[in-house]
This record gives C-alpha cells, sequence and structure tokens, in this order.
C-alpha cells in the first residue's frame, strides 16, 4: 500500500505530463510487480552516478527524476557559489532518450539562471570531464549508462575540478535532492541560457589527447601499426579515429557494422569490453586485416578492451588489470626516459586491482597511492595532493586515466597510448605480450579473475545485501588450503589479522567492501556494484616467475587454482 500511494501521487496533471500518467496508471491497473519495482525506493547515486531502467518511476530513470536532480543541483550552486553566473556543460551517448533527456537538464539548469553549454550530438563522456575545466564551469551532467544494458540510462555528476562528485559535495546535493518535491522542479527553460558548442571544444580535447598520451614515436614507427578498431555502437566513433588520424596511424580499420550509434547495440549481447564476446567482431576484422591491435570501448568511451598477439601469433585479449599494468609500465618508462621523475609523482590504483601496480610503480621510485573503486576517487588522489604530478593510473574494469587533464576514466588517450606502446615494441622486434611476461619475471607473476553474479529486482538487491551480511558474520578461515591472515572491511573501516588478532583502522571513506588476503598471497574481494544489479568477487593469485619459459605452466597452474577458488566459494 505504500508503494501504491506513492505511485498515485504521480497521477497529478499539475506535476507530471500525460504520457507518464498513463504509463504508472497501467502500471497501477495491470502490472503489480513492476509497480512495486518502480515505486518502493528512490534511485540512488553509486560510485558512476546515478543509473537505472528507463520508465515512470521514483526507481526509474526518467524527465523527473533528473529533473529532481537538476534543480537540486541548481539550488546548491546558488548556495555555494552566490553572486557568480554559474555554468554546466552537458553531454549524452547515444542511448533511447539520452538526447531528450540532455535537454530536459539544460530546461531546469536554465530556468534557474544556470548558463548551458550542449554538445550538438552525442560525445564521449571523457570529453565532458575536459569541458567542465576547459569552459571554466561549475559542473558538468552527462547522459550515460555506460556499458549497462540498452534499457539504462544514467545521470553523471561532474565538479568543478573535472572529477565526479564526491564528499562533502554528494552527501550535501544529494540531502537538497531529497527535500525536494517533484513539484518543486522548474521545467520552463530559457532558450538564451542554453548553447551548442561548436567543433572547438573537440578539438582542444583532441590536441590535449595527443599532447598527452603521445610519446616519442617516430612517424614510420606509427605507420606501420595495424590497428583494428570498433567503437560498440556509442559515442568513440565521433573522436577516436580523428584522434588516431592525427597522431599519424594511418593503418586504422573500423568495424563498419558497430560503427552507426545505436542504443540497441544490435551486434552484442553486452557493450561492455569486460565481456570476451563484445569484441568478436574487432577480432575477426583484426585477424582478416593481419593487426598488431585490436581496441574497443564501451558505449561512452571511458572503458577500454584491448587484444595483442600472444607468443603464437594469435590475438589474444588482455583484462583489465593486464591493460591496466601495461600502460602504467609504458608511462613510467616514457617519463623516465624524459627524465620527469623528480620524487614527487604518483600513480594511482584501487582497492581491488592487481597487487601488481604497487610493485611496478615503486620499482621507479615513484609513490603509489590506493582507492576505493571508482575513478571518482582516484580524481580526488589528484585533487587532495596538489603538490604531486599524476602520471596515470587504473582500475581492473577496464578503465584508465593519462595524466590530469581529464579527471576520469579516458578510451580516448588510453588507446593512443597503447597504440604508441604497440608500435615502439613492434619496432624493436617485441611486443605488448612479450613485454607483459617479461614484467612478470622482473616483478612476480599475478593473475587476476572477476566473478560477477548478476541479481535483478527487489530480490535480487536483497540476495546481494544478505550474502555481504553472511561473509561478515562467517568469515572465510581459509581458502584453497590457504590461512586467511588478514580481513579488511570497509564498511566498519576496520582491518584485522586474523594470527596475532591486531586490528587497525582503514582510512579511506566508508564502502560495502571485504576484502581476505591469505599466507601465500592470495587475495579475494568482495563487492556489490555501485551502478549495476551486482555482487562482484575479484581474485588475485601470484607466484614467483623465473624465466619466460615457464609462463604457459604456470598460467595453467593458476588458472587451475583459480577455478578451485571460484568452485569453494560456490560463485561459478
Amino acid at each position: 500500500m505504500k508503494t501504491l500511494d506513492k505511485a498515485k501521487t504521480w497521477l497529478d496533471s499539475a506535476v507530471f505530463d500525460q504520457k507518464t500518467i498513463e504509463e504508472v496508471q497501467e502500471l497501477i491497473n495491470n502490472k503489480p510487480q513492476q509497480l512495486e519495482e518502480a515505486f518502493y525506493k528512490n534511485l540512488e547515486f553509486g560510485t558512476g552516478g546515478m543509473r537505472g531502467v528507463m520508465g515512470a518511476g521514483t526507481n526509474r530513470i526518467n524527465k523527473y527524476t533528473l529533473g529532481k536532480n537538476s534543480q537540486g543541483i541548481a539550488d546548491y550552486l546558488k548556495e555555494v557559489y552566490p553572486n557568480e553566473q554559474h555554468k554546466v556543460v552537458i553531454a549524452y551517448d547515444c542511448r533511447h532518450n539520452s538526447q531528450e533527456f540532455a535537454y530536459e537538464v539544460a530546461k531546469v539548469f536554465s530556468a534557474n539562471g544556470v548558463q548551458v553549454y550542449i554538445f550538438p550530438e552525442l560525445r564521449p563522456t571523457p570529453l565532458l570531464s575536459y569541458s567542465v575545466k576547459h569552459l571554466g564551469c561549475h559542473c558538468g551532467i552527462v547522459l550515460t549508462a555506460s556499458h549497462n544494458p540498452p534499457e539504462y540510462n544514467g545521470y553523471k555528476v561532474y565538479w568543478t575540478d573535472g572529477g565526479q562528485l564526491v564528499p562533502p559535495q554528494d552527501k550535501d546535493i544529494i540531502n537538497r535532492i531529497d527535500n525536494l518535491e517533484f513539484k518543486d522542479v522548474n521545467f520552463n527553460g530559457n532558450n538564451d541560457l542554453i548553447k551548442k558548442l561548436g567543433e572547438t571544444e573537440d578539438e582542444a580535447f583532441i590536441n590535449d589527447s595527443i599532447k598527452n598520451g603521445g610519446f616519442n614515436t617516430t612517424e614510420e614507427e606509427r605507420k606501420k601499426l595495424n590497428i583494428s578498431y570498433t567503437s560498440l555502437h556509442g559515442t568513440s566513433i565521433t573522436i577516436i579515429p580523428k584522434v588516431l588520424k592525427k597522431r599519424g596511424y594511418e593503418q586504422l580499420h573500423i568495424v563498419d557494422q558497430q560503427a552507426e550509434p545505436n542504443g540497441d547495440f544490435p551486434t552484442v549481447e553486452s557493450p561492455n569490453p569486460e565481456e570476451p564476446a563484445a569484441l568478436k567482431m574487432a577480432l575477426e576484422l583484426g585477424e582478416e586485416k593481419g593487426s598488431d591491435l585490436v581496441v574497443g570501448t564501451d558505449p561512452d568511451s571511458d572503458r577500454l578492451g584491448i587484444a595483442v598477439r600472444n607468443l603464437e601469433g594469435k590475438l589474444q585479449l588482455l583484462n583489465g588489470n593486464q591493460t591496466m599494468v601495461m600502460m602504467t609500465w609504458f608511462l613510467l618508462e616514457e617519463w623516465k626516459k624524459d627524465e620527469r621523475i623528480k620524487g614527487q609523482e604518483f600513480v594511482a590504483s584501487t582497492i581491488v586491482s592487481t597487487p601488481l601496480m604497487q610493485v611496478l610503480t615503486e620499482s621507479y621510485q615513484v609513490e603509489y597511492k590506493e582507492s576505493l573503486t571508482g575513478f571518482k576517487w582516484i580524481a580526488k588522489l589528484i585533487k587532495d595532493n596538489p603538490e604531486l604530478d599524476f602520471i596515470g593510473g587504473g582500475e581492473e574494469s577496464f578503465g584508465y586515466m593519462v595524466g590530469d587533464f581529464v579527471r576520469d576514466k579516458d578510451a580516448v588517450t588510453s588507446i593512443l597510448l597503447v597504440c604508441e606502446m604497440a608500435a615502439q615494441l613492434k619496432a624493436k622486434g617485441s611486443s605488448i605480450y612479450e613485454k607483459m611476461i617479461e614484467l612478470y619475471v622482473e616483478h612476480g607473476y599475478f593473475k587476476e579473475h572477476l566473478v560477477a553474479l548478476v541479481k535483478k529486482g527487489i530480490e535480487g538487491a536483497e540476495e546481494i545485501k544478505q550474502k555481504m551480511i553472511d561473509l561478515r558474520d562467517n568469515p572465510l578461515k581459509e581458502i584453497d588450503g590457504e590461512k586467511i591472515v588478514l580481513v579488511e572491511d570497509y564498511l566498519s573501516r576496520k582491518a584485522k589479522n586474523t594470527q596475532t588478532k591486531e586490528t587497525y583502522d582503514i582510512n579511506v571513506p566508508q564502502s560495502n567492501v571485504l576484502i581476505y588476503y591469505t599466507e601465500n598471497g592470495t587475495k579475494i574481494a568482495a563487492r556489490p556494484s555501485g551502478t549495476e544489479p551486482k555482487i562482484k568477487f575479484y581474485i588475485s593469485v601470484n607466484a614467483e616467475l623465473k624465466s619466460t619459459k615457464k609462463y604457459k605452466e604456470i598460467t595453467e597452474m593458476h588458472d587451475a587454482k583459480i577455478k578451485r577458488i571460484v568452485k569453494e566459494l560456490s560463485i561459478a
């Protein structure tokens, strides 16, 4: 009855349009399950902003939930930046309703006296992050659901530094939004305050992408690199070919069937480069064209997937940790060559990513910093450490940030960086894959694996919640025959050494993450996703690799170990 009463408030024609009223009435009359899903809670901000299924309801993405967000932000801007002309820049992706939602959001901001800049068509998320600082805006909004299924859309918020919302702004803004009613939202836009951007912003981003992602690669080396690329029906098609062409990469083959933006993502089951099947067509094109490198992005172009030639000459996908490690190595090496490492630099990654990031970074006498999952936390590290130069950083979920000109994961510049690395290594008779194995010999072999269990709807949310409760109430004592020696609970912000019984504080913001470490260095993390109906398990194992000849043997051994762990945890 509580949900029904909540839904009936959406039948008010003084607040909601006729189409919305009819949709809600249909839910009330004929679809009780969907009604419950649509209204049982308010859609919340997670690690990547607000993301959800489109439709009528408080737990859905629609013009009213987005309008309420925008009204709350506009009110907050007036409060914290009084007597200023407030400015916001808005971008949107290829998804259904993204353009319409973008203009509804623009109406609300302009109705509140905010100067709005909006891109004339779909654009990558990193370009939005860049534009916040470049245009001197107070905030930025991008309408996107990243790599989620077609029925989703979302709303990411960026602040003055170009990074996503973090404390204290996020809670202050959320409180203001929660205290609003839908009748408080002003949709009466002021067209005089809405300005479409031209190509100038694109050109500035392209130039800075090349400046930050291009390193000491000769014209001849770039000409010889053979690349196959897919945008997975998303936004990167508007920028990446231009960046690579301007940098001098002439052998670029594009998957034509996936080049046209399409919110249905008709050629893939999931437009997520984390899923190997998403890059199937790009891999086929790469084999046909004899490519050295295959690259692809998710729909809003913040995540990238890559495939390189393995020791047998076949194209092989790298996982997110491997891609991140290789880009970090290349950046550190190039900074070292250019004598830019002065002792005031740092690299960043996240608590669920490979431990190899820290080992590799510190081998260059560069500081390593670790954050919670999500690039907003990496951006916050940059903001909180202005005395340090940020070299680069990433996380296991196929995201990377090159330098400090964009403060979110950036597949555009990252792909350029990968091309530079591949071109240089090819010129030396080597490859990304061979160099990766050399790094394993030098620093230790690390193997990671992700299991993501999808749990949709109200029941799914309860299952995820209960799974985390069970892991805390009945903690693991051992895994694969290895004793657990350390448990980190980021919800209580406490860590416990199970051998000595000592506890210590974890000095990061609270988060629903639990991490186990074994006596042999195995690491297992459990974490509900902040943007999808999933609970994720991150497994990391490691060992010494004495020579490149032992690589295949040790990989098979650790693949078997990971399978045993997955089975033991009952998460297959």
